[in-house]
């Protein structure tokens, strides 16, 4: 399959997402400048972290209005895969393909550190190869990680199965220890309705390898491999 790997000045987790697709899951990779309008030879795109345009009004609102993302509005009605990663998530929610906003952090500190994610519905294309309930390890990179939703969008996330992946201890626990920004229901990652659109903030694509400190990342970019796959296919996953 081929991936399409947005990239927005600023943007500086490009090369980490083209070598662990490329190198390490040997899938065919190519970057698509923010200028570019044409998507249509991609299975997925991917939005990924940096400081897109420097952040200079606010976190991805800028490159929301890059030529490239009314692209991607329409690549994702198509029904096609989008993956956001820390800025790319931010950049997701101020173009409105996903709800809500990621604030600073509680704390108001940077963060780089290893954290644990809880996988809470492992039914859409980006965790299908996880078990439900199975702990991944995925580091963070972020100053502006916290998410934040009205109660009335938090509500409808929960109640449709829209998180996919909230921070947890070790066990698999949910706590406000183990939450590194502050996010609301200690949430890391949704999707939309649909379920073909994935925002989070943790980065998978640092997590590919053992030699950087683990593997779990790639149960992400599997699941999407698998379910483009299986769509090529025309197969009918089971029940």
């Amino acid at each position: 399959m081929r991936f399409g790997i947005l990239v927005f000045p600023g943007t500086w987790s490009d090369r980490d997402c083209h070598h662990s697709l490329g190198t390490v899951l040997k899938q065919e990779v190519e970057y698509v400048w923010h200028k570019d309008m044409d998507l249509s030879g991609f299975d997925c795109i991917i939005l990924p972290g940096g400081f897109s345009y420097g952040d200079y009004l606010r976190c991805g609102a800028i490159a929301r209005f890059s030529p490239v993302m009314s692209a991607v509005e329409e690549f994702a009605a198509s029904g096609k895969l989008v993956i956001g990663i820390c800025n790319g998530f931010q950049i997701l929610c101020e173009s409105g393909l996903l709800p809500g906003v990621l604030m600073q952090n509680r704390h108001l500190q940077y963060r780089c550190q290893w954290v644990h994610l809880r996988v809470e519905n492992n039914q859409v294309p980006f965790s299908l190869k996880a078990q439900q309930g199975q702990v991944l390890a995925v580091p963070i990179s972020h100053y502006d990680g916290n998410y934040y939703a009205d109660d009335a969008t938090l509500q409808e996330l929960e109640a449709n199965n829209q998180v996919i992946f909230r921070y947890c201890t070790p066990a698999g626990e949910i706590t406000a220890e183990s939450n590194p920004n502050g996010s609301l229901n200690n949430i890391a990652g949704i999707v939309n309705r649909a379920g073909n659109v994935l925002g989070m903030m943790p980065h998978p694509e640092r997590a590919c390898e053992e030699l950087l400190g683990g593997v779990d990342g790639n149960l992400i970019f599997e699941s999407i491999i698998d379910e483009v796959t299986t769509r090529r296919m025309g197969c009918v996953k089971p029940a």
